[in-house]
């Protein structure tokens, strides 16, 4: 015969923590969508855990599927000005799954609500009964056997309102005592009742004691509270055993619930670390003054920083639970609205670029078809006046400026050396735009580059403007005097470069403090390897060009692709520089 226990044996109160959702490696965010989909179809009952674990999973995905674009976009020859994202449908689906999802779980909500009452009502109609049997003294031995169905009824109830378990699960052991109270056994069935609940709830204590060599605090905590509920629905034992009973029952508990609010306070702390880290990350981005940024190269240098602040953020944990999905959100906006006015910015430029193209067009298609012109002086004079407007129109696309310069150039060339050829004189101007020019290169020679690198491209911007504003020189000397001038200006744009890429090498060194260097030193390695292969087939060009052509053109397209040569082997040092200070950091 089995009795309910005895009062004095309380369930342990244990705060129940929050438990983390078994992390799921979800390849991509159509994986993502479909676990939704599933859960939203089949109404299946899915925590909020889960919930929150999909949709941080699926931002940072999708986040990444942006990047990926990015990247392929440049590494296939395009360039950022251009970049323009795909339609991308992916976060309005997840948002409507969201939907149907909180639709179906408000309904389980309410559902279960109303089993947990409806389950009370049942609950206190037995604890109705049992006091009725209790008010008949005489009939308690009668009723014996519907007392037991009850009790067997009691169990079998689930939940009710969580508000009201405790005191509901109190009065019911009350009125079970006290029924055994009145109940006149004879001794020999009670003791034998005592008994056989004295041996199943020593097995119980005997597994809750063994649960602190469980490493797995979750687990542990989890099957104690399976077994406390064991022990409430076992019978009382002898009442000389049951405070020693439940006294160790309760020691073995309490030794769990230490490990198990150890571990959650421990983790609360990790995470409170985390969310002040993405804190700082976010208020870095939201700190930086956009209307300051007047050139392309101070849009990529933040750009670059940004990049970094992205990849120091995937480095650190979760946050606490109700502020991971509102910072993760804050730092992408945070993101996104910067790179929204970086592209408004490249948009506005391009357009201003585009407008001085078709502005340039028009003076080289006009110089063009005055070059093969005899009328030396009148075609002399409009010339010079299409290279004055050239000068005030401003920078085109990079992709047009050298095409569209060399037909122009090469189109007033035609014409001033066949003027030349006929006879004109321009020998004293042109002898005084030599000496203009040696000028220029005996300044460039005297300039020692130091570490200012924006003065010293000041300086060098400058100067090839002043450069592009002198005339013509003597013809044979036009060679000559620019592969001198050209020297100066790649020593010294050279030596820029070089400033530039330890500035952003020291910077790199200062971001790994943050760590995430397994990542960046993975990308960096691929990037060395695509740098390889570039230069192997600007080198492989460059000798097929050596050997076939012997023209000026094809001397100008060998000195160019010198030049793309040398950019590329400077990248592969920064590159390489990059990945011995991971190495080293490690």
């Amino acid at each position: 015969m089995t009795e309910i226990t005895n009062p004095t044996e309380e369930l342990m109160e244990e705060p129940q923590a929050e438990i983390s959702t078994t992390s799921v490696q979800y390849q991509n965010t159509q994986e993502v969508l479909a676990r939704l989909k599933q859960i939203a179809e089949s109404k299946e009952e899915s925590t909020r855990q889960e919930l929150d674990l999909l949709k941080s999973v699926f931002y940072k995905l999708h986040k990444q599927d942006i990047e990926d674009a990015y990247k392929a976009w440049i590494d296939g020859g395009g360039t950022p000005e251009e970049y323009v994202p795909a339609e991308n449908n992916d976060e309005a689906e997840f948002k409507a799954q969201m939907a149907v999802i909180k639709e179906n779980r408000a309904e389980l909500a309410k559902q279960q609500e109303a089993e947990r009452e409806a389950n009370l009502e049942k609950k206190l109609s037995i604890i109705d009964k049992i006091k009725a049997f209790i008010d008949s003294p005489d009939d308690v031995n009668k009723v014996y056997n519907d007392f037991k169905q009850l009790q067997q009824q009691w169990n079998e109830i689930k939940e009710v309102p969580a508000e009201k378990a405790t005191e509901l699960w109190k009065n019911f052991q009350q009125v079970v005592e006290q029924y055994y109270d009145t109940l006149k056994l004879n001794n020999e069935l009670r003791a034998y009742d005592f008994k056989k609940n004295l041996e199943l709830k020593t097995a119980i204590i005997e597994a809750a004691e063994k649960l602190k060599e469980n490493d797995d605090v979750i687990a542990a905590f989890r099957k104690l509270q399976q077994l406390h509920a064991e022990f409430r629905e076992i019978g009382p034992v002898a009442s000389e055993l049951r405070e020693d009973i439940w006294n160790r029952f309760k020691e073995a508990s309490t030794i769990i619930n230490k490990k198990h609010h150890e571990y959650f306070e421990a983790r609360k702390e990790k995470e409170e670390e985390n969310l002040q880290k993405k804190t700082e990350i976010c208020e870095k981005i939201e700190a930086i003054d956009t209307t300051t940024l007047k050139t392309f190269a101070e849009w990529n240098e933040k750009s670059e920083e940004i990049t970094q602040l992205q990849a120091e953020w995937k480095t650190i944990g979760f946050a606490p639970q109700k502020m991971n999905v509102k910072i993760f959100e804050r730092f992408r906006a945070a993101c996104d609205k910067f790179f929204k006015e970086k592209a408004e910015y490249f948009q506005s430029v391009r357009s201003s670029l585009n407008e001085n193209y078709e502005a340039k067009l028009a003076l080289v298609e006009k110089a063009e078809s005055l070059k093969d012109s005899t009328a030396w002086k009148e075609t002399s004079d409009i010339l010079v006046e299409l290279q004055k407007k050239w000068r005030e129109i401003g920078t085109v696309p990079k992709k047009y400026s050298d095409q569209i310069w060399q037909r122009f150039n090469a189109a007033c060339d035609a014409f001033f050396e066949a003027k030349k050829e006929a006879g004109a004189d321009t020998r004293s101007e042109q002898q005084e735009n030599l000496e203009k020019k040696k000028a220029i290169i005996e300044r460039l020679a005297a300039i020692e580059p130091g570490n200012q690198e924006g003065e010293l491209r000041d300086q060098l911007r400058a100067a090839q403007q002043e450069w592009n504003e002198i005339g013509h020189v003597p013809f044979k000397e036009k060679d000559k005097i620019y592969k001198l001038f050209r020297e100066q200006m790649d020593r010294l744009y050279g030596a820029a470069s070089e400033n530039a890429t330890r500035r952003r090498v020291n910077n790199f060194k200062n971001a790994l403090k943050g760590g995430g260097g397994d990542r960046l030193r993975d990308k960096l390695v691929r990037q060395l390897d695509i740098l390889k292969n570039e230069i192997k087939t600007y080198e492989n060009n460059l000798g097929f060009l050596n050997l076939s052509s012997k023209s000026k053109s094809g001397n100008a397209l060998v000195e160019e692709l010198n030049r793309k040569v040398d950019k590329l082997r400077a990248d592969l040092e920064e590159v390489k520089a990059k990945i011995a200070a991971i190495d080293e950091n490690e």
